[in-house]
């Protein structure tokens, strides 16, 4: 497989990645990090990270609008739910675990 292969194959499950986490609207933030360490937003802004790189003026708003497929006040609005004891508990032991991200 050539870089250029490999590169294509890579943004193709990066934006098969991104539509699988569009629909399934109905799995919160919450959860995404209490079992895998990241979630819609840590994509957001490895996104918004990279993009920045060819283009300075891009913003964070924007890479979430990409990653939600909506902005995060219509996703807040219509699909977040309010973390539970659990969750929140869950959240904070497994806070080490949790995607490192520079710049945020």
């Amino acid at each position: 497989m050539t870089k250029d292969q490999q590169t294509q194959a890579e943004a193709a499950a990066f934006r098969s990645l991104v539509a699988h986490l569009q629909q399934r609207s109905d799995v919160q933030n919450i959860d995404l990090m209490n079992l895998a360490g990241f979630c819609r937003n840590c994509l957001s802004k490895w996104y918004s990270a990279e993009v920045k790189k060819l283009n300075p003026e891009f913003d964070y708003a924007d890479a979430q609008r990409h990653i939600y497929g909506m902005t995060i006040d219509e996703w807040k609005r219509d699909f977040q739910t309010d973390a539970s004891q659990e969750q929140q508990q869950r959240f904070e032991e497994t806070r080490e675990q949790h995607a490192k991200i520079s710049g945020y």
